[in-house]
């Protein structure tokens, strides 16, 4: 079976992973799971993870993405390391804000006050 092609941009700045999404709309459940199985294997590498998560182009997301959320939060912690999430469109930001996810995430406005915020 083929595998699917990354819906990420997957990069090292300073010793943070980042991930950027290529799609707009994060809404297509098995692109959300491989998603969440391409960000579950940087967070499996040796040491404490260190993940930023930029949403900056990012328009819709689906009930299922931020439970691969929840899931990759948990994998982070369980390591000892550490989540950020930046560039959360207002829409978006709302459902966090609902959900009361916005109490469970580290969200900043920008990458930078993001990557500021790393230990």
């Amino acid at each position: 079976m083929p595998t699917p092609e990354s819906r990420l941009r997957i990069s090292t700045v300073d010793g943070v992973t980042q991930v950027r999404f290529i799609d707009r709309n994060i809404l297509d459940e098995a692109n959300i799971q491989h998603i969440g199985e391409e960000i579950s294997g940087v967070i499996e590498r040796p040491g404490h993870p260190r993940l930023l998560i930029c949403f900056e182009n990012v328009d819709h997301l689906s009930s299922a993405a931020l439970g691969t959320l929840i899931t990759i939060n948990n994998k982070i912690r369980a390591k000892g390391g550490q989540l950020r999430l930046s560039d959360i469109d207002p829409q978006i930001y709302e459902v966090f804000v609902i959900t009361k996810l916005h109490k469970l995430f580290e969200i900043h406005e920008s990458v930078d006050r993001a990557m500021s915020s790393f230990k």
